[in-house]
């Protein structure tokens, strides 16, 4: 297999990712590996998409950070390949990360993958609907039964009227972010900087006021999804609580958060059961669920992670889950060619 991973920037991965993890496990199965950058696509005269990728070419590393420094090091193989003859490309970079400095990349990064999807790559997660998903109002298209009540504005007189009608509770929140940047709890006693509050949110653009609920403060459940269902390996689910005991309100792992095993309730599994549809429809593939109680609070589509966490935690091989599925995947389309669409390919 022939796999490729769109990154933010391969110089700025971090032996942590689950992208990482994912590379090294598909060199030890012989698996060719590409990772390319959001700047480094090029579409040719020819009509091919041409990409610089870094190349790892061990088969075996001793661990995610060995593999990482190779493709990072200074004599790292970089070579011009034509993204369009990739058998798989998994699309793992994260538009938050661009919004100051580089707000063209993602765009650009999903036009280019929307013509890759079109010639013999399976594209993953389905390019074409994480258009779609560039913000968190994708979010507000899942069923209202799994969602917190929710305002999105830049008005500041509306927002405060929202959080004011919650009895002086709730979370704000830019509509475009991740990894708790620019997060804020709001209760009663913190009601006094909402101003402040709300101009650093919407200094940027449109903020998202969401109600409190009050179980966030043990943490919340990230719950990894594949193919539209929990991914689980010998009846252990991908699944983690994340907490913070430091009294930061984020759970976060990016923003000091800690993490262990747990076992989705019912609760976490049947919000699973309600946004699989909409999933398996939009052709996203690999994603991550955050629940807290009986809502999500958010659906990561673009860069889910955790899987180094559960393998470390459980010794279970959830990565070698997905390259099983992405192998079944390759399998299933060398008998139905290009009579199924992309987004069809992703989700069987």
């Amino acid at each position: 297999m022939r796999l490729g991973f769109v990154v933010n920037d391969v110089a700025t991965e971090q032996d942590n990712y689950t992208t990482i993890r994912l590379a090294r496990k598909a060199r030890a199965r012989g698996h060719a590996v590409a990772l390319i950058g959001l700047a480094d696509f090029t579409y040719d005269a020819c009509g091919t998409v041409r990409a610089c990728a870094r190349m790892p070419h061990a088969d075996e590393y001793a661990d995610d950070a060995a593999l990482l420094a190779e493709i990072q090091g200074p004599d790292a193989t970089i070579e011009r390949i034509s993204v369009d003859e990739l058998d798989v490309l998994m699309l793992r970079s994260d538009p938050a990360d661009e919004m100051v400095e580089r707000p063209w990349a993602p765009s650009s990064g999903l036009l280019f993958s929307q013509l890759v999807a079109l010639r013999q790559a399976l594209v993953l997660n389905d390019p074409a609907h994480l258009t779609d998903a560039s913000n968190k109002t994708y979010f507000q298209h899942f069923p209202e039964e799994v969602r917190p009540v929710t305002c999105i504005s830049r008005d500041a007189a509306e927002i405060k009227a929202f959080i004011n009608a919650r009895e002086g509770y709730g979370v704000i929140k830019p509509l475009q972010g991740s990894g708790g940047q620019g997060v804020f709890v709001v209760t009663p006693e913190s009601g006094g900087n909402l101003n402040q509050m709300i101009d650093a949110v919407t200094r940027d653009g449109y903020a998202i006021a969401q109600e409190y609920l009050p179980r966030a403060k043990d943490g919340d459940l990230r719950l990894l999804m594949l193919n539209g269902r929990p991914l689980e390996v010998d009846g252990t689910y991908a699944c983690i609580r994340r907490y913070n005991d430091s009294g930061d309100a984020r759970s976060n792992i990016s923003a000091g958060g800690k993490y262990e095993m747990a076992v989705p309730d019912a609760d976490a599994l049947r919000l699973a059961e309600l946004v699989a549809p909409k999933l398996i429809r939009d052709g996203m593939y690999f994603v991550g669920l955050d629940i807290v109680g009986d809502k999500l609070m958010e659906v990561n589509v673009d860069t889910p992670g955790g899987i180094n966490m559960v393998e470390e935690l459980t010794g279970l091989d959830f990565s070698g889950r997905i390259l099983d599925d992405l192998e079944r995947k390759l399998r299933l389309r060398t008998h139905y060619g290009r009579t199924l669409s992309n987004a069809e390919l992703a989700m069987l």
